[in-house]
């Protein structure tokens, strides 16, 4: 084993063990708590979709088999680690889950199941059924000698057994859940005073089971829940006859059809019912995964919202204090950069940033990347009102953002509609980068006013996802920011840059120099330090030099949300190294890169993580931050972070995740609390 890296699916794991403590923790409102097991289990669902996936292809690869994986694995022995590491999260979840279910029910929140409804609550569950489930139903013969037709993933489904003693019969059927906005998993029943009760859609189905059946003849009938887990890796088509739209969207077709990785159903299941299933599926043992009486359980982020003072209650956005309503962005943006911060402040203002400039008669042209937006978007809309308007409009929809690419089709095609011109996604390179480019007559000529970012453009995932922006009119990163266009639109040509830090060519040269010159200045005896925040770090030669680096006695101080590779507070190889994770009620998805420079601090907010792919095998931008008053709140809002000691938990134990304490006699710091006190006190 190479212990100088932790593995990143282990590293992984431990992150959404954070997650998982999330939902444990007393002081959260118990309804944010089944919220946070919801996230925990859509988060294990991708992780099996999309890593476990490809462990098992690297498994079977004759090539591959024997691969040395980060940490000294080889493909087959981290499935084993990662199998044993999901199983203990599996068994903290249910007995989480059972937990929380005794706290809501002393709180007068029951989850009751089709056995235990009062008449009248069965009364309503039958006209539920009748008008709102029954039209939605498409239950499935299961027959010897006929093919199973195609079950989806990312539904759970009723495994049905039909018995009849007298004829020696028994017949297998299978009916989807047919969870939607209109046909919710959860249904609120008729209650008595004090009591909320709440049905899962599985149970009303089973209440009804003799109804959907009635023209067989049986004995005995049960149904058990399962779903089926499939592998999501998009394999677009090599042909050139075809635009790489056309590939990619065949691509997110044929992904509906991936091979099943993993078969989860209730344990209670009858055997000769599964081993149906499992001839059926053509599934091997070992995907196989026994589990509870309900799967799919991502969809406890949708619970209902039955007592509202059991959630957390996020207070509302602060108006950035340079922007008012009803007065010109671009006008203050002229005059000095702009830093927004949200959740704390409102995503409204970067909408008003593209409202303003669709309508502004002396706006030429607008310029955006977009990698996910919202399902109902007002970004789109405000680019579709651009185009009406007659401004020259060009956007990079990438269509190949995972799990976004058929909502990226949508909306590459509403904008082609509406004569927005469409910048042609790269074929080797995803297009992660943040950025907005608006062009307006000015005096004698065009002035730029750009926009980079750290999170998407979407006005939904913004009120839960803690990011950073930048409005600057900066001629000299505006101009780079026109190059990083030029290079989307000519990916043939190659720009230089003179501000921004752009990947695939220049980011990780840059970042490796900046981290080289910390270590010049820590062996010179000049102030030197690291601060960095990002979602994952898990790059083999960024670590390394961060090892490096801290040998030479640079003080480097790391917050990483999710995946992290870096081992530290190892003697001898990372004293001087200290990393933290943040979970809180906000996603922390912001990347900040501090540098001491030697007295002279630099920072850098952008779109990129410390990855191999961000670095290598991506369109990502890193803008400097050059207006002293929006550095030294930056340098604030890392300090604030750092001295969490409610939400941190320390990385150097990611088998256990130990939370931060406070030293003797210091305040309880909760810093996403602290934050808002801050922008608030900023405000005035």
């Amino acid at each position: 084993m190479d212990y100088s890296f932790n593995n990143r699916e282990l590293s992984w794991l431990s992150f959404n063990e954070r997650v998982l403590q999330e939902a444990q923790d007393p002081s959260v409102p118990l309804l944010s708590r089944l919220q946070f097991l919801g996230i925990y289990s859509n988060n294990q669902d991708e992780f099996f979709r999309v890593r476990i996936a490809n462990l098992m292809r690297l498994k079977c690869s004759r090539k591959q088999r024997n691969r040395q994986l980060l940490g000294g694995y080889t493909p087959a022995a981290l499935l084993e680690a990662v199998s044993r590491r999901a199983d203990r999260g599996q068994e903290l979840f249910v007995s989480t889950y059972r937990d929380i279910l005794r706290r809501m029910e002393a709180c007068g929140i029951r989850v009751v199941d089709e056995k235990h409804l009062s008449e009248s609550q069965q009364r309503f569950c039958r006209d539920y059924f009748a008008t709102v489930v029954s039209p939605r139903l498409v239950p499935l013969i299961l027959r010897k000698s006929v093919k199973i037709p195609f079950l989806p993933d990312g539904n759970a489904y009723l495994g049905v057994k039909m018995t009849c003693d007298e004829e020696r019969s028994t017949r297998y059927a299978v009916v989807c859940i047919p969870v939607s906005s209109a046909c919710p998993r959860f249904v609120v029943l008729p209650s008595e005073e004090g009591y909320s009760d709440v049905i899962f859609l599985d149970d009303v189905i089973r209440l009804m089971i003799d109804d959907i059946f009635f023209m067989f003849t049986y004995d005995r009938i049960s149904a058990h829940t399962f779903k089926i887990m499939r592998d999501a890796e998009l394999t677009i088509d090599d042909d050139v006859s075809k635009s790489l739209f056309e590939r990619i969207a065949e691509g997110v077709e044929e992904r509906r059809y991936g091979s099943p990785i993993r078969l989860i159903y209730d344990r209670q299941m009858p055997q000769d019912l599964l081993d149906v299933l499992v001839g059926k599926l053509k599934l091997k043992p070992e995907m196989l995964a026994p589990g509870e009486r309900y799967h799919l359980m991502k969809d406890l982020m949708k619970f209902p919202r039955v007592r509202p003072e059991l959630l957390t209650a996020n207070p509302e956005p602060l108006h950035h204090r340079d922007i008012h309503p009803f007065q010109s962005i671009l006008k203050v943006v002229r005059r000095r950069d702009l830093f927004l911060n949200y959740p704390y402040h409102p995503f409204q203002h970067f909408i008003d940033f593209l409202r303003e400039a669709a309508i502004d008669p002396r706006v030429e042209s607008i310029f955006i990347t977009l990698y996910r937006t919202a399902e109902h978007s007002k970004v789109i809309n405000a680019l579709v009102n651009a185009a009406r308007n007659g401004k020259q409009v060009a956007v990079l929809v990438e269509l190949k953002a995972r799990f976004d690419e058929e909502q990226n089709i949508e909306h590459t095609d509403l904008l082609q509609r509406e004569g927005v011109r469409i910048l042609h996604t790269i074929e080797d390179l995803k297009v992660h980068s943040k950025i907005v480019l608006i062009e307006r007559h000015e005096g004698s000529g065009l002035r730029g006013y750009a926009y980079i970012g750290t999170g998407n453009f979407n006005e939904d995932t913004a009120r839960i996802y803690s990011d950073y922006g930048l409005l600057t009119a900066h001629r000299g990163i505006v101009e780079d920011v026109r190059n990083v266009f030029g290079f989307l639109m000519n990916s043939h040509k190659r720009y230089r840059y003179k501000h921004l830090l752009v990947s695939p060519y220049y980011m990780r040269d840059a970042f490796t120099e900046l981290i080289d010159r910390e270590i010049r200045n820590a062996r010179k005896g000049r102030p030197a330090y690291i601060r960095a925040k990002c979602n994952s770090l898990t790059d083999e030669r960024i670590i390394e030099r961060l090892y490096e680096a801290g040998r030479a006695g640079v003080e480097i101080r790391l917050i990483v949300r999710g995946a992290c590779c870096l081992q530290p507070a190892v003697q001898g190889m990372s004293d001087r190294i200290r990393a933290i994770s943040i979970v809180d009620k906000y996603l922390e998805h912001a990347r900040l890169y501090l540098f001491a420079n030697g007295g002279d601090e630099v920072a850098y907010i952008g779109s990129a993580d410390w990855m191999s792919r961000n670095l290598d095998r991506r369109v990502e931008v890193c803008t400097p931050i050059l207006d002293r008053q929006i550095l030294q709140c930056l340098h604030r809002v890392f300090d604030l972070q750092w001295a969490d000691n409610v939400k941190a938990r320390d990385l150097a134990d990611q088998e256990h995740n130990p939370h931060i304490e406070a030293a003797p006699g210091a305040e309880r710091l909760r810093s996403q609390t602290a934050l808002y006190d801050f922008y608030k006190e900023q405000e005035k």
